[in-house]
């Protein structure tokens, strides 16, 4: 045979053997500036073991932001301006893959460059709504599959392990199975699910607190009462908005979530004011409850959603004229510590 190239065949090979997955341990500085967050019993703690109550806002999507032209450290000190010590990122899977794995690390890098400057420490969110175990989701920008979810948290743990300003990975938005419509998930799958995901995450980084969430989109946590999560250093998370429960609404968040705080530590990672036209009339009353009833039980909370467009809008344009419910949730998160 000839020593030349056949009909078809590249002229230089790919050299496949020589690739790795992308998501090399973050080459950043000052990734021990902020105090590293724990935990300590039902508590989430500082780096001297004292507790902390964190008050934050969920930001859009950093791709939607970036393709809207508002991707700069300015948005991320119009947040910490806004009175927020913790930013949540949700990362939806359609972007994840359209933008591409080093394309959209490139953008957490920058954000948790940006947070770090601005002392504010991080959530990284998979913004998927469904059931995971059926592959079944609520829209098509949620739709992602086991394989992708474990390989996903498998490159962010790699990516920033040690890195204290990303302080927790909650690792699925909101589990539902819509009534049904999703098919078929219990408990027990869903424990065993998370168990799997924090195994991964564990292999690359100690120190990180990964975050569960609860069925009915992240709001019930009474599976906890027999079966929590059999896992080390972890904490909860419940989306108590008032479309879930009508008032008077404290006993049904005690039924449902609030018990746990006696042995778990808890964050709500999305409330928002969901009733009527999105403005105090409807949703005032809530506002204070919901506070109140989270810090009074150590309760960390996030306010949804700091973007001009998705509801309920904190803001309500990039110049970040606050809505009724930004005005709020901003002084909520400014007030002295109850």
């Amino acid at each position: 045979f000839g020593a030349g190239l056949r009909a078809g065949e590249p002229a230089q090979p790919r050299a496949w053997w020589k690739e790795a997955f992308p998501g090399e341990p973050v080459a950043q500085a000052d990734t021990k500036k902020l105090e590293r967050i724990a935990v300590k019993g039902n508590r989430f703690v500082d780096g001297h073991g004292q507790p902390l109550l964190l008050r934050g806002v969920s930001i859009a999507d950093p791709d939607k932001i970036v393709g809207q032209g508002h991707w700069n450290k300015a948005h991320f000190a119009a947040v910490k301006d806004f009175g927020a010590t913790l930013v949540r990122i949700p990362v939806h899977p359609v972007a994840w893959r359209e933008r591409g794995v080093v394309n959209y690390l490139a953008l957490l890098d920058q954000a948790v460059a940006w947070c770090t400057e601005l002392n504010m420490h991080v959530i990284i969110d998979w913004h998927s709504i469904g059931n995971l175990k059926a592959g079944l989701y609520q829209n098509p920008m949620y739709t992602t599959s086991m394989d992708e979810t474990a390989q996903f948290w498998r490159t962010i743990a790699r990516h920033f392990a040690g890195h204290h300003t990303v302080a927790f990975y909650e690792l699925f938005n909101e589990p539902t199975n819509f009534n049904g419509q999703l098919g078929r998930v219990s408990w027990d799958d869903w424990k065993k699910i998370n168990e799997d995901l924090i195994g991964i995450v564990r292999g690359y980084d100690r120190e990180v607190v990964p975050l569960v969430a609860g069925f009915d989109w992240a709001y019930d946590l009474s599976p906890l009462r027999l079966n929590p999560v059999d896992a080390e250093g972890i904490g909860y998370v419940t989306h108590p908005y008032p479309h879930k429960r009508m008032a008077p609404f404290e006993p049904k968040w005690e039924e449902n979530f609030g018990f746990a705080s006696g042995s778990f530590p808890i964050i709500a990672t999305e409330i928002g004011f969901t009733l009527g036209k999105y403005g105090m009339a409807e949703n005032g009353a809530y506002g204070k409850a919901i506070v109140d009833y989270l810090e009074h039980r150590g309760i960390s909370w996030v306010a949804w959603v700091f973007d001009p467009e998705w509801d309920p809008m904190l803001i309500q344009s990039y110049r970040y004229e606050r809505t009724e419910s930004g005005e709020f949730f901003s002084k909520a998160m400014k007030a002295p510590a109850k």
